[in-house]
């Protein structure tokens, strides 16, 4: 199983944004939105054996499922539809018991360190001062993390600090979130870039 956690800063945390202007009436929901596809999408199929979960706010996680998940299409604005009708179940979220709005999404109500406690794997920060991944054997059940378009806040570095097995980087440029699980794929589908 390969999962991706992305903290999302700015998301909205209720269904009153428009999906017209994901980038900035809806707090760069687009960035969530396009880390999502990348994790979850092939050309005509869908990664099964992958979970993607974004945290808004460090307040809720909505969780896409690759092995369930349904009628989900490969780009923003529907995704971004799906995370909305998912936010509009959030009362059905108590406790640790999620809201099921749609067959594989689920909404909880808790943060990033609820999160990676719920998730499990080994814990893996993508981040531009990690070791290069080349470097290293790939990760049996990574579930890498990593943030939208700001830094990490503090809070979260010592979090990620505390439970990682590995701080990453998968190369000299800086990547946008969504090109960084691109590339985190590429490298586990060929085994540390040994076999095509």
């Amino acid at each position: 199983m390969r999962q991706f956690v992305v903290c999302g800063h700015d998301a909205p945390t209720t269904p009153e944004f428009p999906l017209d202007d994901l980038p900035s009436a809806a707090g760069r929901l687009d960035v969530l939105c396009r880390c999502v596809n990348s994790a979850l999408f092939l050309s005509h199929g869908i990664r099964e054996d992958v979970r993607v979960h974004l945290v808004f706010q460090d307040e809720l996680t909505v969780s896409f499922d690759g092995s369930s998940v349904r009628r989900l299409n490969p780009d923003e604005r529907s995704t971004a539809a799906t995370i909305r009708n998912a936010l509009e179940e959030k009362a059905g979220a108590i406790g640790h018991q999620p809201a099921t709005p749609a067959p594989g999404v689920e909404l909880y109500r808790m943060g990033l360190a609820a999160t990676l406690d719920r998730v499990g794997g080994t814990v893996v920060e993508l981040h531009e001062d990690g070791d290069p991944v080349g470097e290293r054997d790939p990760i049996a059940d990574p579930t890498f993390v990593l943030s939208d378009h700001q830094d990490f806040t503090s809070e979260e570095a010592d979090l990620l600090a505390e439970r990682s097995g590995a701080r990453v980087r998968l190369g000299p440029a800086l990547l946008h979130a969504d090109h960084a699980i691109t590339v985190a794929h590429n490298w586990l589908d060929t085994e540390g870039y040994t076999r095509y």
